[in-house]
């Protein structure tokens, strides 16, 4: 009897623990819009308050949004809409259109786009238009319902706004301006962008017609503050089924936030980037960790996560790497330290090997040259060199100049985690340079 309960017992922990991957999951990978926004609430007010002139007043606007990659200005709009539309009469009245620049790559793939997203394709149908505006202006006065004081709000959210900014004679961005100073349809044009100069690359006739309003998003909040958004994102909700579970999970993450090496780990993180995008990463990182045998998140988690976090990718590649490659990055660390920096080519670097190959017969192998030439291709291949120049189809490959995209730390500690390493091509690595 005591096995089937606490057999039932395990089932329901199993449950309660996948629920809660499920929730924080979502959390970090959604940017959804019922999480908090964090040190953006002057830029939040000014957008929603953008919005609702569009919505209730049927004010034509045009804003950009700017801000670094993963500072929260696709959260932000979510937000701001997500508020819009909980206001009655609001979902039936405002229209969304979502545009990308990595998707929408030119105007005639838009104005589908558009087209698609407000549901006209019946009354487009095969009409032929004479211009790109006058299919837009059409397609909005598709959309009037009578008269101008009338007409449906529509929202345009064009993400990544830069792109947009390439396309041949900026028709889009120029007809959507447009529209919004003229007394046409109400229309609100947002674009998100990560460029600071983004001005720079309207064409006149469009920066004319742009309201110039913009909102940066800078990430200025300080380590309390950072410390206090990883208790709020690990933290399970007050609806969470199993009450006792829940306090038992927020009183770990409470006591995890008060833990000093917990601390230096989000510090090192913070240093690094303030990005809430990274964070989320260390958090999806350690609750993979949780299962019914372990179930909450420890110190240790943290830290494992964050050495995955902060691996160097090129140090990696190192590891997997023949003793013959990695004698001859030992050879170009030497020829770097030698020539101070200066670039390189494969007869240096088979000069360099054959020397140390001399001075250690009895227990490095000797290759052939054309062994060691399939081995230095292959190292750039890897992209660990890379050429200073176009290779010409005349020019021997043997005296082309390289150039090694590895520091001597990064050589050093593969060179320690390295498996099997021989001692003296160790000791090779470690070397000074008297012997020359």
């Amino acid at each position: 009897m005591s096995s089937r309960k606490s057999k039932s017992n395990s089932l329901i922990h199993a449950e309660y623990i996948s629920q809660v991957q499920r929730i924080l999951r979502e959390r970090f990978c959604h940017q959804s819009s019922h999480s908090n926004l964090f040190g953006v609430q002057v830029q939040y007010k000014h957008l929603i308050e953008l919005l609702k002139r569009t919505a209730f007043h049927g004010e034509s606007n045009s804003v950009l949004i700017i801000g670094p990659r993963g500072s929260g200005k696709t959260m932000l709009i979510n937000h701001a809409l997500k508020e819009l539309m909980e206001i009655e009469d609001m979902s039936e009245n405002v229209l969304q259109v979502h545009l990308n620049g990595l998707l929408q790559t030119n105007d005639k793939i838009a104005l589908k786009e558009i087209t698609r997203q407000l549901n006209l394709e019946n009354v487009v149908g095969d009409r032929v238009f004479g211009s790109f505006a006058e299919n837009l202006s059409f397609i909005l006065e598709a959309l009037k319902k009578g008269d101008r004081s009338s007409s449906c709000p529509v929202i345009f959210i064009l993400d990544e706004f830069d792109l947009f900014a390439h396309h041949r004679n900026q028709t889009l961005l120029y007809n959507l301006f447009d529209i919004s100073q003229s007394a046409q349809t109400p229309v609100a044009v947002i674009g998100l962008t990560c460029r600071l100069d983004i001005l720079e690359l309207l064409e006149k006739r469009v920066k004319s017609r742009f309201s110039h309003r913009q909102i940066h998003l800078m990430n200025s909040f300080g380590f309390p503050q950072y410390l206090k958004i990883f208790k709020e994102q690990l933290s399970l909700p007050a609806e969470f089924p199993d009450k006792l579970f829940a306090d038992k999970w927020n009183e770990n993450v409470q006591c995890l936030s008060e833990d000093t090496s917990v601390r230096e780990v989000l510090q090192k993180h913070f240093n690094v980037s303030k990005n809430l995008r990274s964070l989320h990463m260390l958090l999806m990182l350690a609750l993979s960790h949780i299962t019914t045998s372990h179930p909450f998140v420890t110190a240790a988690d943290l830290m494992e996560a964050h050495q995955l976090c902060s691996m160097d990718s090129k140090a990696n590649i190192v590891h997997g790497l023949s003793v013959l490659e990695i004698c001859l990055i030992i050879a170009m660390k030497h020829l770097n330290d030698i020539y101070e920096e200066e670039p390189f080519n494969f007869q240096m670097v088979y000069n360099e090997f054959q020397k140390f190959v001399q001075r250690k017969a009895h227990s490095v192998y000797n290759f052939e040259k054309p062994v060691v030439m399939k081995a230095f291709e292959h190292l750039q291949q890897l992209e660990l060199i890379r050429p200073m120049e176009r290779t010409s189809v005349n020019a021997q490959r043997e005296y082309q100049l390289m150039k090694l995209l590895l520091d001597n730390t990064q050589i050093m500690n593969a060179l320690q985690k390295y498996p099997n390493c021989p001692t003296d091509v160790r000791q090779w690595a470690t070397s000074s340079l008297s012997w020359l």
